[in-house]
């Protein structure tokens, strides 16, 4: 049974305190209380007792819901620690000045629950991704018996149709433009015949003149 406990406005940064914190989160609460015991940080003792809260908030969770219940596998669950108001004062320096002095405070939170067993994690896990899977195995069973097979067998038969039609589509034009190149040779190689015969047609001319 899952159990909170929290500490408001204690006298220390929350960065002092959020390095104790890192130390105990995941582990055992027995374990967490006994590293926090011999912690040499200020931060140890206030987040030793606020660790010991929630146990004992848990112990009372168990005892009202009439639950056997068993320290040993609570766990950390959670725990972080959020910034309070900060306390401002002064302090006087030389030649008249005044330096400001900040006192942070923190609020430590810690959440411990029993530790789950593989077993019960899957147990609870919903089986939101197997149910999809089979329904679409199902339906492709039943388009298979009412014969949408055979129109999917069409639909391939009729794109392997398609498919030498635009090659041959892709080929004619290569086909023309090799036609056409013909005819121009042929055009170049008659224009040239006839200019050659008009020039001897022109020196024989001179010739006789």
């Amino acid at each position: 049974m899952e159990a909170k406990a929290q500490a408001r406005y204690v006298r220390i940064s929350p960065t002092k305190a959020r390095r104790v914190v890192d130390l105990i989160r995941g582990r055992q609460a027995v374990e967490a209380v006994a590293v926090l015991e011999f912690a040499p940080q200020a931060a140890g003792e206030p987040v030793r007792k606020v660790v010991q809260s929630a146990v004992a908030n848990a112990r009372v969770k168990a005892d009202a819901a009439s639950e056997p219940f068993d320290e040993r596998l609570l766990v950390v669950q959670a725990a972080y620690v959020d910034e309070g108001p900060t306390i401002k004062r002064f302090r006087p320096r030389a030649q008249g000045r005044a330096y400001r002095i900040r006192k942070r405070t923190s609020h430590i939170t810690v959440v411990v629950a029993p530790r789950e067993e593989p077993g019960e994690a899957r147990r609870q896990a919903p089986p939101s991704k197997q149910a999809p899977a089979k329904r679409a195995a199902g339906t492709t069973g039943t388009t298979g018996t009412t014969g949408t097979t055979g129109t999917t067998g069409k639909a391939t038969a009729k794109t392997a149709e398609k498919a030498p039609a635009k090659k041959a589509a892709t080929r004619a034009p290569a086909e023309k433009s090799a036609e056409k190149a013909a005819q121009r040779s042929a055009e170049k190689k008659t224009t040239t015949k006839q200019a050659t015969a008009k020039k001897a047609a022109a020196e024989s001319k001179e010739a006789t003149q």
